[in-house]
């Protein structure tokens, strides 16, 4: 991630140039400036309401902004996914497993890869496999969700993420999103999750955005830090930097204080 702009479109995955989005009168983002380079590791963070998992929504072909400019990979995205004749090829993983009941674990790993079909049911097979025995479910296809722990469904939907799609374009690395991927867990259970997250990403050789409250998160899963406040990036940095910078953003955020630039925010209730 460029701290100085230097950086060019080339060896950038991501890049948010005066970054606007509107909902009506609501102004969710405005003005955002964010590079994320080609292979990192970025965490998001900042208070409820500040419009961390928007970007993740913007990032995935799910919005499109109301003013600057999103590239990735050095290209403008001016559709949304849905309308786009080749998109990227970007991933993610939501805070819950979000699996279909109704469909074995193969069925879920495998569901777009099947919608494509542009491969035989033995070779989508194959793939969902191969990447079950990487998350450490070797054997489950046939198991429906409703028989798996907690962990495992969460486990299968890494899988789901990183399953190989033969629509994606393949000149690009994966873009992979979390979001919120350890918010309510117990500390050894978050353990395996950032685990989880560092194994697949670097499975893929992708570039990664972790939107995330929880600090061991934060540590574990990134080498860089963007702090949003007020639709804006506040602070960016390395993920050392973010611990010991005096930023007073950084610094009410780590701390978890009341007092700080970000209290009003916090005490006026406005929605995640």
């Amino acid at each position: 991630m460029s701290q100085t702009g230097g950086a060019t479109a080339e060896s950038l995955a991501i890049q948010l140039r005066g970054v606007g989005l509107r909902f009506g009168a609501k102004s969710v983002l405005s003005h955002l400036d964010l590079d994320v380079g080609v292979g990192q590791k970025v965490a998001v963070v900042g208070p409820s309401g500040t419009g961390k998992s928007t970007i993740l929504r913007l990032l995935a072909g799910l919005l499109l902004p109301t003013k600057g400019c999103l590239s990735l990979y050095g290209q403008q995205q001016v559709y949304l996914r849905e309308d786009q004749d080749n998109p990227m090829d970007v991933r993610m993983v939501f805070q819950s497993p979000a699996l279909l009941a109704s469909l074995s674990v193969a069925e879920n790993v495998g569901f777009l890869l099947q919608r494509s079909r542009r491969l035989s049911p033995a070779a989508i097979r194959a793939r969902v496999s191969k990447v079950l025995e990487e998350v450490g479910l070797k054997g489950i296809e046939d198991l429906m969700p409703g028989q798996l722990s907690g962990g495992m469904q969460k486990r299968v939907s890494f899988a789901r993420a990183i399953v190989e799609d033969p629509m994606a374009d393949a000149s690009h690395p994966p873009l992979l999103l979390f979001d919120e991927p350890t918010a309510g867990l117990d500390p050894v259970a978050c353990t395996r999750i950032e685990d989880m997250i560092v194994k697949t990403t670097e499975f893929v050789g992708g570039t990664a955005v972790v939107v995330s409250h929880v600090m061991s998160t934060i540590r574990r899963t990134a080498d860089h830090v963007a702090m949003l406040y007020g639709g804006s990036t506040q602070w960016r940095g390395s993920v050392q930097g973010f611990e010991m910078t005096d930023n007073p953003y950084v610094r009410q955020f780590r701390s978890a204080s009341l007092e700080g630039p970000m209290q009003s925010e916090l005490t006026d209730g406005h929605a995640s």
